[in-house]
């Protein structure tokens, strides 16, 4: 993975985390801006998703993006939004985070 990937996925990541907020604060609020810039909050972290899937192909793109998202986006729901998971839920994100360790796991070839 070169480092340029790393940083558009960083970038991406950001950016699906400010839509998710986004969204979130909009179920709250129901304000029509809030649906709107987290729309194309989406958007625009859907195109930068196009040039991680052609450096780094579709599976591990998208795969890193979801364990990412699925961290990051509990996080901020517990911190913001004072939502909780249960011990199992706990459990499904901790193995999300495992499947991305062995993901990122140096290959000697690529698909």
């Amino acid at each position: 993975m070169s480092p340029t990937f790393l940083v558009v996925l960083a970038v991406s990541m950001a950016t699906f985390l400010a839509a998710a907020t986004a969204s979130r604060a909009y179920v709250s609020s129901n304000q029509i801006w809030m649906l709107a810039l987290s729309l194309g909050l989406y958007c625009a972290g859907n195109l930068m998703m196009v040039k991680l899937m052609r450096e780094g192909g579709l599976g591990l793109a998208i795969s890193l993006s979801a364990v990412v998202q699925l961290v990051a986006i509990n996080i901020i729901a517990f911190l913001v939004f004072g939502e909780r998971l249960t011990a199992i839920q706990m459990a499904g994100v901790g193995l999300g985070i495992v499947a991305m360790a062995l993901m990122m796991l140096p290959t000697g070839g690529k698909a």
